[in-house]
């Protein structure tokens, strides 16, 4: 089913099924897609199916949609495509055909036998020995341009090896910073993130050249990270003043930054970041090598791909997080609803004790005459009482019992099978669903077997389960008047099966 999945903003970790045409999109409650975001307007845009597709629309916003990083009116979304609606991304997951070929009278594997078959193995090389030609080259009569190829080609490979052997985001980083170093001849860098809220570039990783204490802080140029992020465009400069493009009235002149690589990291659809490098060159060092250059249009190009390819782990991870995210929130939302269902049915329990012990004060209060005391009704009154507290004392047992559930919920609670009563355990629920069914005028009837043997179960959890059938079949019977709920137990000795049967001729559950 196409989908819109969040993968930044608050909503992060929701996904939308698109079900329905058309499908609004906004702030608003009424919207099938709400979005909580100050920046989306109230009804920001919709989509609209046409055929197997969805076009998007927007609805005059505010602050624009945009897909792919560019604003849009109107557009036919594609499975992948990426909407920004204010600081909102949603992935778009369309329509997928089930085309699978069947490749099993295409493809024919033969038997050695077979006089089809007339190969025979030349050479074999293990993987170790395939990954020899990503080696430096030791023979010298090879060409520059084909060393630095391979060159090129061994730093590619690792940083696509580092790229995928983490899913930490500050661990990759750490690799990618420590690789560059290897390879390019720089003294200092620093790798920077946008902040998914505020748009602003945050460090996460600098690095000095290895030998080299310092604490002394990296100044970048506003100008140059501006450059690169607006125009997706990395930029080696040397002297900034000889080239027009920089203002001689920004930070560059006051820094004085002999040479430095700034690029973006540029991911699939939009700059999730920039790498920075750069060095110093003494006058002496000048002197001595006739030039002022360390860096090239070469280390350039390099710094681009290695960002390019940092950019797809940084938005492959982030992707994964949102995901597990949202996992973890179906997670917590189911586990809310099971404890809401545990904590009213101990709620009711209570109340039923406590209307029994209620009833009792009422026929102690009917027992007294003057200084006269009715024995029988006296008596009365006190079984009542006490049967209520019976009650109330054994759901606050469940209470701890419950609290306890919640202190061990990283583990799931393993039942702990004892010898117990199935016909006094369902009796048990009955008295407590029964002054609540009596208040709704629900007739609650209660067939325990005539023959059953002990049995060997967690009675807490059967009581529960008992229990939120036996709430479930008392809500069903809510709206009718002639409400009523038999449960009943049972136990086929050859089968050697114990049986709860509970049934209601009340409203039942929709598909």
């Amino acid at each position: 089913m196409p989908s819109l999945f969040v993968i930044q903003g608050r909503d992060q970790g929701t996904r939308f099924p698109l079900d329905e045409s058309p499908v609004t999109i906004g702030r608003g409650t009424t919207n099938s897609v709400q979005l909580h975001d100050t920046e989306v307007s109230r009804e920001h845009a919709e989509l609209h199916r046409q055929d197997d597709v969805f076009v998007l629309r927007d609805l005059s916003s505010s602050n624009g949609t945009f897909v792919n990083g560019k604003r849009v009116d109107e557009y036919e979304l594609a499975s992948g495509d990426q909407l920004q609606l204010g600081r909102t991304l949603l992935l778009y997951t369309g329509i997928t055909e089930d085309r699978v070929e069947d490749l099993a009278d295409k493809i024919n594997i033969v038997s050695r036998a077979s006089e089809e078959d007339g190969s025979r193995i030349l050479h074999t090389m293990h993987q170790s020995e395939g990954s020899e030609i990503l080696a430096p080259l030791t023979d010298e009569t090879t060409s520059p341009w084909l060393a630095r190829a391979r060159s090129n080609l061994q730093i590619m490979y690792r940083t696509a090896l580092a790229v995928s052997h983490t899913l930490d985001i500050d661990q990759l980083l750490a690799r990618i910073m420590d690789m560059i170093f290897e390879w390019v001849d720089a003294d200092r860098g620093c790798i920077m993130l946008k902040d998914q809220e505020t748009e602003q570039l945050v460090p996460k990783v600098r690095r000095h050249r290895r030998g080299v204490q310092s604490d002394e802080r990296i100044t970048i140029s506003k100008t140059i990270l501006d450059y690169v992020v607006d125009r997706s465009e990395g930029v080696l400069t040397s002297n900034a003043r000889d080239d027009d493009r920089w203002d001689a009235a920004q930070s560059i002149l006051r820094m004085g930054i002999r040479e430095a690589i700034c690029v973006p990291m540029q991911g699939r659809y939009d700059v999730v970041g920039v790498i920075y490098i750069d060095t110093a060159i003494t006058p002496q060092r000048v002197l001595q090598q006739g030039s002022a250059n360390r860096f090239t249009q070469e280390h350039l190009k390099l710094m681009i791909a290695i960002a390019h390819q940092a950019a797809l782990a940084v938005e492959d991870t982030s992707y994964y997080k949102a995901m597990v995210q949202a996992e973890r929130l179906a997670a917590v939302g189911q586990t809310i609803a099971n404890l809401s269902h545990h904590i009213k049915n101990i709620l009711q329990g209570v109340r039923g004790g406590s209307y029994l012990i209620e009833l009792g004060i009422k026929y102690h209060a009917k027992a007294i005459h003057g200084d006269k005391v009715d024995q029988s009704d006296a008596q009365k009154a006190v079984a009542t009482m006490r049967k209520g507290w019976n009650i109330v004392d054994k759901n606050q047992e469940r209470i701890s019992t419950l609290v306890m559930d919640m202190l061990t919920f990283s583990k799931e609670r393993e039942p702990v099978p004892e010898p117990s009563d199935l016909n006094a355990i369902t009796g048990d629920v009955i008295e407590l669903m029964q002054s609540r069914a009596d208040d709704e005028g629900i007739e609650l009837v209660f067939q325990p077997a005539l023959t059953m043997p002990t049995l060997m179960f967690d009675p807490e959890a059967m009581h529960r389960a008992i229990l939120n059938i036996v709430t479930n079949a008392v809500d069903a019977c809510h709206e009718r008047d002639d409400g009523r709920v038999e449960v009943s137990t049972d136990y086929v000795h050859d089968e050697r099966m114990a049986f709860v049967r509970v049934s209601d001729n009340g409203s039942g559950i929709d598909k």
